[in-house]
Formats: structure tokens, sequence, C-alpha cells
């Protein structure tokens, strides 16, 4: 079977903010594109047979002693290579130009002048719009290259060797800021690298499958099912790989929203036929979560007990090997696990990097190559139903994570019941869809006030929504003003223990979507 994961293109990561948004961008030309560490043997290259090579941007300077080195072989290969930034400065430098460090760069929105555009700029207009972050400038191109372009500040901005095999811009053409970047990026991958649009939900659903069976044999799987979209279309791809061997299983820690362990069970067993069960284990995890209030402790305290219930409940079940889980790329890349150099912990996530050493069971994890919206895409193609591929992100540890501080009975009551007002109301308003994520925030800060001639003083209850496409940075959603009205008074007027309610106005970055 032709393997989807090969083919594509490799992303070299240097330490750019911009690289998980190259590999977005070619995966949404249906492309297979995987970011790796720079230090990267060229072994390990050829084993992934790609059609072509990225060297991402990053914030080093090339002639600094201890910037990021690349193996000079796989510069070599002859594979199509594009250079993005530090990515030109390596290809410069390696192939004998100069690049200089004169503290002279460009930042932010400049316009280009093609000269000769070749294969990578053909169709771009001149002048062009791109988007520029560098510090260090080419001062010499290469023996054997060419100008392809020139900022308006005479900065050369992209290039080409002879045969037309190695290119590389200065500016970002991932970024949306360059207005032609799409065009670019079309011309490396199709006309240059050749590849082959086969990144497509039913292409990765065969070969998931198949793979799946080779890794499984006979034996059977324990599928972990939060409720969340990752989760739920992990237990449908199983189910349609191994059928009734598949085991599903949804641990309900008691931080879950409101219905929502009943409404995912029914929808797979009943829609699908997935062979699941719930287990309510909410006491175990508030025992366990008894006056813990940092919150990486706390995502490690429902991680440890998550696999420690799905290692008591498989005992239930005859010959279970495996653990299949919701694991997604950007989850890998926050909690610093990501294949890229530079990665930085942002918070660690409760099936990643927490898993204990002497776990009993193997661990599956089919949805790890995958952003966000191409699970909801591949959810589709395995005929879930739109409620359930639709809804908003629910992170694992459920509303722990969204309540500061210690958690309690009390406190997921009262904001099980204050985000279901929430959700509805923006679902009469036809807002729902608009939102890749809204939530609710039990901020346990006591607030002064008055109800009827009472004073009051109970807590705080934070609104949080996001427009984004992949969760790796995100937009606070502009909500109309008389729909945060009438959530904040239905809320106020309906929960007991929240009198004050806010909304937050913070982007990803600065903040993270989550609060905790």
């Amino acid at each position: 079977m032709y393997n989807i994961n090969k083919g594509g293109v490799i992303i070299l990561d240097f330490g750019s903010q911009y690289t998980q948004l190259i590999a977005r961008r070619i995966r949404e030309r249906n492309v297979f594109s995987d970011i790796l560490n720079p230090t990267i043997s060229l072994n390990e290259i050829l084993k992934r047979e790609p059609l072509g090579i990225i060297l991402s941007g990053g914030p080093s300077s090339v002639n600094e002693i201890n910037s990021p080195k690349l193996d000079k072989n796989i510069i070599e290969i002859g594979i199509p290579t594009l250079g993005i930034c530090y990515g030109l400065h390596i290809l410069t430098k390696f192939h004998g130009g100069i690049v200089e460090s004169s503290g002279e760069g460009e930042y932010g929105p400049e316009m280009i002048d093609v000269e000769h555009g070749g294969l990578l700029l053909e169709g771009v207009s001149s002048p062009s719009k791109v988007w520029m972050s560098h510090g260090d400038k080419v001062k010499k191109i290469p023996k054997g290259w060419k100008i392809l372009a020139r900022s308006s500040n005479n900065f050369i901005a992209a290039m080409a060797n002879e045969n037309e095999t190695h290119f590389a811009t200065q500016f970002h053409p991932e970024v949306y800021h360059t207005t032609q970047g799409d065009i670019i990026l079309n011309n490396f991958l199709f006309k240059i690298a050749k590849c082959k649009p086969s990144w497509t939900p039913n292409n990765f659903i065969q070969e998931k499958v198949a793979e799946i069976k080779n890794i499984v044999g006979d034996s059977k799987v324990l599928v972990g099912v939060s409720g969340g979209v990752d989760s739920t279309v992990v237990a449908a791809l199983m189910h349609k790989a191994i059928g009734k061997r598949s085991k599903a299983v949804l641990i309900d820690h008691g931080m879950m929203r409101f219905n929502e362990s009943v409404d995912c069970v029914k929808a797979l067993k009943n829609g699908l036929g997935v062979n699941i069960q719930s287990f309510d284990e909410s006491e175990k995890f508030l025992q366990k979560l008894k006056g813990v209030v940092d919150p990486e402790k706390k995502r490690k305290v429902i991680g440890k007990q998550f696999i420690n219930s799905f290692d008591s409940i498989s005992v239930k079940f005859n010959d279970i090997i495996f653990l299949a889980q919701g694991t997604l790329y950007p989850d890998i890349i926050e909690s610093g696990v990501s294949k890229g150099k530079n990665a930085q912990i942002i918070k660690s996530h409760h099936n990643v990097g927490g898993l204990p050493k002497n776990m009993r069971l193997k661990l599956i994890e089919p949805l790890k190559e995958l952003f966000k919206d191409e699970v909801r895409e591949i959810g589709k193609e395995l005929g879930l139903p739109y409620s359930l591929i639709n809804r908003h992100p629910f992170p694992g540890p459920g509303l722990g994570i969204r309540i500061i501080g210690e958690i309690t009975y009390k406190r997921i009551k009262i904001l099980r019941l204050a985000d279901k007002i929430y959700i509805d109301i923006l679902k009469n308003e036809n807002l729902y869809d608009e939102i890749w994520q809204a939530f609710s925030v039990l901020v346990p800060v006591k607030t002064v006030g008055v109800m009827g001639d009472n004073r009051t003083y109970e807590n705080l209850l934070a609104l949080r929504a996001v427009t984004s496409t992949d969760g790796m940075t995100a937009d606070w959603f502009e909500m109309p003003t008389h729909v945060l009205s009438k959530i904040s008074n239905e809320i106020v007027n309906s929960v007991s223990g929240i009198n004050r309610v806010v909304y937050d106005i913070t982007s990803k970055p600065p903040g993270t979507i989550e609060w905790e």
C-alpha cells in the first residue's frame, strides 16, 4: 500500500515562530509535512523519501559560533530545497556566499520587486507585498546562484541556484501577510518538488487502518475516550480497523461538561456500533486532587489517574495489550516533545510525556501526526455525527483546568451549569460554529455584589471565546454586546455562587487558550 507519509515535505526546524505554520500551509494543499530536528542524519532523511525539504527561519545568526547547524550532506543530495529566512542564510553560507550581521534588518510588511522569477516566483506580481523578520542579510550570493527578487531596501529577497533545485527567500511565504505566498508554496510543492496531493482523509484512514491491523494483529485494544473530538475519532477509527476487538472506555473523571459522557457513549454506540462502556471514576480523581492548586500538578495528577484507571479497568477485559489515545501534533509540540529543536514546554498534556514508564499497556496514537482541523475531516469521513465532529475542543483534564485553584465537587457543579448556559446561548444565537473554542473559567475570588436588597460575596466567572484554525495561534472572538449581556444576566440570575462575569480579550500568543 502507498505510504502517504512518504513523498511529502520535511521541515527542518531552526526555531522559527512560524515553523508549525509552514507545516499547516503545506497540509492545506493535501501534501504531508513533518517537522524534524535539524540535527537529523542524512540516513533518517532518506528513509522518509521526501520530495522536498524546507529549512525554516530562526532567531539565531549563522555567523554565531553556536548557531544551529545542518549536515552538509543533506544539502548535497539533490532533493529540491527551500530555505526561508535563516534557511536562506544557511544555504548562502554553505555555498560560499556572504551573510552580513550589520544590525540592519527588515521587520514586518515589505515590498519586493521580482527580477528573475524563475520557477519559484512564477506568477508572482511585481511589486508584491511580503512579510519580513530578519536581522542578517545576504551581502554576496554564492557563485552560480541568481537573484530572483529584491526588497524595496535593495536587500536580496529571493534567490536560486542555476539548475533551480535550491531556492531561498528572505521573507516568509507561509505567513498570511505575504499576499502571494500561496502561489510561491504551490510552485515549490507542485512545480519544483513534484508532490502529489495525496494527504487526504480517505487515504489517511486507509493507511492507518492497515497500520493498526499490522501492529495489533489478533490482540485487543483499549481506547481511552474523554468525550472530546480527538478521542472520539480514535474510537471510530479503531472500530473500523479491528471491530469488536476494540474496547472503547470512557473514564468519567467527574469533570466533564453537562451530560457529556452520556451523549458521547450514545453517539458512538448507537450511531456507529462502537463497543464502548462508561466507568464512573470521579471519586478517585477528586480524592487525588484534594488540596492541589498548581495547574501543572493538576494535569499530572489527572493524567496519572487516567492511566491507573485504564490499567485497572483493562483487567476486566481479556487479552488487552494496547491503549489507544487521541494525542495530536500540537499536543506534542506544546509539551516540548516536538521533533523541532527549539520547542519549549508551554503546558503539559495529560496524554503526552506523562505516562508512567511501567505502564502495562502498549501505546497507540493514530492521530499524532494531525492538527485539529484534520481530525475533524477524518471524523467526517468516518461518519461521525456533526454534533460530535464540530464540538469545541475539550481538554482531557476537563473542567479541572477551568477551575483556578483547588478542584471541589461544589466548584465543578457551579462551573458545569454556568458553562452549559453559556454554550446554549451561543448555539441559540447561531454563534457557536463561528467560534473555535468557547468555555467558562471559575475564578474562586470573591467579589461584592448586590441582589435585591442583599449584599452578595460570590465567585467570579470568566468567559473565553477564540477563533483559530489549529489551536497554535488564536484571536479573541468579538462577541456582540447584546449576547454578552444575555449570557451574564442568565448566569448570575441562575447559578448560585456566581455574582460577576467578565470576558477574556487575550489572544494567543501572548496567552494560551486555556487559563491553566
